[in-house]
């Protein structure tokens, strides 16, 4: 055959051209697997395909020839599915052109085994990119222009086809390129420029007071336009945001339309709410704002969460608050309507912890929100930290591929690009339901705050941004030099604007708010407590005898077709005896009561936490396992009106935590409860208890009625087994913040539960939950405590019935620590020593107490007793509450003197035997032993 068959396969494909492919084609090459092109791969098939191929178009070719265009064919592929996943490395993302990346070696047709004639050797590729045949220098061209632009394609990390595909269909091609109408290059335009002229404004205007302006970062402004526009066109009507500082006040103004007068009163110096509310406030920077904006006809909600200075906090918040929206919207399964916002700086993204937390809800049953939208404004700095000494990865993003979440890496001075990606970013979320990445680079034109001279730290990067034009202006010159726009409009579009921001800065010097916004919409009906911390009356919280004796069904009825463990048969026919006997009640019954009444009166309950289900001592048993086929079967969620679900939740509490608080800042109509595994484990997440549920109500007028289970008690199980540190949930009460409460009694725990929604008003609620009580003989409740009249007691009288005027000593305490005293009071028959349990420390029952006090007219001696160290525990809360109380009851000059562990750096010892020495003393030392 000679140059016959040499020459075969490059005539064929002249005649042929690239557009119907040549009469040989393997119609099943390349295979249709995504296009990772694997399984395309094969030299055996190809080569067998190109010899079926030459024969049927008579022109047989050697095997020579055969086997030289099976290998063109494979390398080039190899070639593709390198710049798919690797030329997001050659792409142009650095505004300041400060980070150089080398083209990759392995993206180089040479590293391919093309070079000289090669790069013109047509080669069949089946359709890939858009070429049925093409050159290797056309292909290059091409993937560079698709792969290495300003934007850069993180993706080939998923595991899933559809998705791949998906992704490729919009960035592969030879006519692939980012293209808007010349109306909405305008519009994108006058979005930079309001962005831009805004910061001037501000720093104008109110020099050196911080704002954490956007300079550098502008496009991030028409770019989230693009996600209200686009999203509402697939469905998205309500947006949930979170982000920190950086851009903050300028999202609210441009992105959230809130008003400009309304912004500059507060840089004034003016209150965001009516003076007569109340409440500490919050620096602006902070705040949020909740609005509607339409697009096309289409109106989409939109909130922004306020956060505090704890960087990515808000994360774990806004994906709990845009689940509770999903099931009120009832959206959980279709995960359509509501769609998550977060907006990240680059060093947080890839420095804190919580943002991985965050991205592990988002395939979790229970926590899944359908895909949150992730936005990266990558300033390439944090604080006076540059990258490098910031992170370990290439890019901040990386944690996300964690969870297979494609990424976008797009240069912020083409407003087009970021625009674009946004646009792809929500048609991805709204398509699949996942998370998605946009990591914008861009520049912080001026410190991490503007007082800040960053050229201390940073003088290369700051002498070229020093020097570097504006998004705005490079953006104008582009749409000049394409004709769109001419040199005046620019400046006419920062005149306009300009204007609009004095009238509205001259409007805001006489603003004022005439109303507080935090008992709208759902939060309908509820209002902030008008009674006194210290006289807070209480609702009755029984329920009727038919309920409960329903109740008690439901809890002790086992499907016949449902295999249960046989320890818990026992657990159930141990309930089904407390409701025929009407006695014996324990913890987890009296809390399934709780939830099953608030259930049928139509409220919601949510309970979560690591071991919920079961119970981290196995006392729960909320769900029932068949033994044979591991199906989960919960009682109460048989119960009508309404919705019961139990969660155990990922391991982790912060995020977790934050997820809770924010499932019940939007829906007040649920109980929802977080349950820590042991209460210790609660200072893990110590940033969602300090920074929102003490203070955001004070803060920022925010409500919540999130319970907080902290399993607590010293039973010498070791330090990190036995304090949910009480003291310092202590130390945060102050202006009817929370509510803190130490029960001794099932009976008294139902009833702050069903208090806890039944009240016209919501605070969060922290309960150190028992362990030995949980199944202790002493902590028992009678049929009747649930029935009548009962309700919740803030403190419980002895309950051995001693005559007031009886009692010499009085022992005040709180918690388990109560049934130790009363067994060793009984033991030693101490007929003048009373035992007065404070069911809840805060608010604390001053006028109960007192009340109390006043009846013992023979008191000589008041103790408080603690298990806890002297450091910890309420001690130190308590003390001056008890001496205003005996001063009030008419024991002026009486103080109560303490009785507990010495002060100890450690919660607790981890040697029973030093445990139950201890314990026995200080119980001696109350009782006067």
């Amino acid at each position: 055959m000679g140059n016959e068959a040499q020459n075969f396969l490059p005539e064929l494909a002249a005649q042929d051209g690239p557009q119907p492919g040549p009469s040989w084609a393997n119609k099943r090459w390349p295979l249709d697997d995504g296009g990772d092109l694997i399984q395309a791969m094969d030299p055996t098939a190809m080569k067998l395909a190109v010899k079926e191929a030459a024969a049927k178009a008579g022109k047989p070719a050697d095997d020579g020839a055969i086997e030289r265009a099976a290998d063109d064919s494979i390398r080039a592929m190899m070639l593709v599915r390198t710049y798919r996943v690797r030329g997001h490395l050659a792409a142009d993302l650095d505004p300041l052109g400060l980070t150089k990346h080398e083209l990759p070696e392995d993206l180089t047709p040479e590293y391919h085994g093309f070079s000289g004639e090669a790069l013109d050797r047509p080669v069949y590729l089946g359709g890939t990119l858009g070429f049925q045949w093409g050159t290797v220098r056309q292909l290059v061209e091409t993937l560079r222009k698709n792969y290495c632009g300003h934007v850069g394609l993180e993706y080939m990390h998923i595991a899933d086809v559809d998705e791949r595909r998906f992704l490729q269909e919009r960035i592969e091609g030879k006519d692939k390129v980012i293209t808007f109408t010349p109306e909405g290059k305008k519009a994108i335009l006058g979005a930079v420029i309001r962005g831009e002229e805004y910061e001037k404004f501000l720093g104008k205007k109110y020099v050196g007071t911080k704002r954490f302006g956007l300079d550098g970062g502008e496009s991030m402004i028409p770019a989230l336009e693009a996600v209200i526009k686009y999203g509402g066109q697939l469905g998205v009507r309500e947006i949930i945001y979170g982000m920190a500082h950086r851009g903050r006040l300028n999202v609210l103004a441009n992105v959230m339309a809130k008003p400009y007068r309304v912004i500059f009163h507060e840089f004034s110096g003016g209150t965001a709410n009516p003076e007569d509310v109340g409440g500490s406030g919050d620096v602006k920077y902070h705040l949020g704002t909740s609005t509607d904006r339409e697009f096309d006809g289409v109106k989409v909600h939109m909130s922004l969460v306020p956060n505090p200075s704890h960087l990515e906090t808000v994360d774990p918040v806004v994906l709990g608050k845009t689940r509770a929206q999903q099931a009120i919207r009832d959206d959980l399964t279709q995960h359509e309507q509501v769609l998550p916002v977060l907006i990240h700086g680059d060093a947080a993204f890839a420095g804190q912890g919580i943002v991985w937390e965050c991205l592990g809800f988002s395939g979790v049953r229970g926590y899944n929100t359908g895909g949150c939208l992730h936005f990266v404004i990558n300033n390439q700095i944090g604080f006076t930290t540059s990258p490098q000494f910031a992170r370990s990865s290439p890019y901040p993003s990386d944690v996300a591929k964690g969870v297979q979440a494609p990424i976008l890496h797009v240069n912020g001075d083409d407003p087009e690009a970021v625009t674009f990606a946004c646009k792809l970013a929500i048609e991805y979320r709204q398509t699949f339901r996942r998370d998605i990445v946009i990591d914008m680079w861009c520049y912080r034109r001026f410190g991490h705050n503007e007082g800040d001279e960053p050229s201390f730290t940073q003088p290369l990067m700051y002498d070229r941004i020093r020097k570097h034009q504006r998004v705005s202006e490079i953006y104008a010159d582009r749409l000049i030099a394409e004709g769109v726009i001419d040199g005046q409009t620019a400046p006419h579009m920062r005149y306009e604007f300009e204007g609009l921001l004095n009238g509205e800065f001259d409007a805001g010097k006489s603003y004022k708010p005439n109303e507080a916004d935090w008992f709208g919409g759902r939060w309908s009906g509820l209002h902030k407590p008008a009674d006194p911390e210290t006289a807070r009356r209480n609702v009755e919280t029984a329920i009727d005898r038919k309920l409960f004796d329903s109740l008690g069904r439901t809890l002790t009825t086992v499907p016949d077709d449902l295999q249960i463990h046989k320890t818990l048969g026992r657990v159930i026919e141990a309930k089904r005896l407390m409701f025929e006997t009407g006695e014996g009640f324990d913890w987890s019954t009296a809390e399934a009561l709780a939830f099953g009444s608030l259930v049928t009166e139509g409220f919601g309950v949510r309970l979560s936490g690591q071991d919920s289900g079961r119970g981290t001592f196995s006392q729960r048993h909320a769900i029932w396992v068949d033994q044979q086929t591991e199906r989960k079967f919960i009682p109460l969620c048989q119960l009508p009106h309404g919705k019961f679900e139990v969660y155990d939740s990922p391991l982790s509490e912060y995020g977790v935590l934050g997820f809770e608080y924010g499932f019940a800042s939007a829906d007040p109509k649920t109980l929802v409860l977080w349950e820590a595994q042991f209460g210790d484990f609660a200072n893990g997440a110590q940033i969602i208890i300090d920074q929102y549920i003490a203070a955001s109500e004070a803060k920022w007028l925010r409500a919540n009625g999130l319970v907080l289970l902290l399993p607590h008690g010293f039973e010498g199980q070791g330090p990190e087994h036995s304090s949910a540190r009480l003291e310092r949930f202590l130390q945060l009460c102050a202006n009817d913040n929370i509510q803190v409460c130490n029960i001794t009694s099932p009976a008294n725990y139902f009833h702050v539960l069903r208090r806890q929604m039944l009240r016209s008003f919501r605070k969060p609620l922290v309960i150190m939950t028992p362990k030995s009580l949980l199944r202790h003989p002493m902590a028992k409740s009678s049929a009747d405590e649930f029935v009548a009249m009962s309700h919740f007691k803030r403190i419980l009288s002895d309950r051995k019935d001693i005559a007031d005027d009886k009692v010499r000593r009085l022992v005040l305490c709180s918690g388990k620590v109560a049934y130790d005293l009363m067994e060793t009071r009984e033991k030693e028959q101490l007929e003048d020593v009373s035992i007065v349990r404070l069911e809840q420390l805060y608010p604390f029952p001053g006028e109960p107490l007192a009340a109390r006090l006043g009846r013992m007219k023979n008191l000589k001696e008041v103790v408080w007793c603690q298990e806890e160290p002297k450091n910890n525990g309420a001690w130190f809360f308590v003390d001056g509450q008890i001496e205003d109380a005996l001063t009030e009851a008419g024991h002026k000059g009486m103080r109560p003197s303490y009785a507990g562990r010495d002060a100890s750096a450690s919660p607790a010892t981890g040697l029973a035997s030093r445990h139950k020495e201890q314990q026995d003393a200080l119980v001696a030392e109350a009782l006067g032993l």
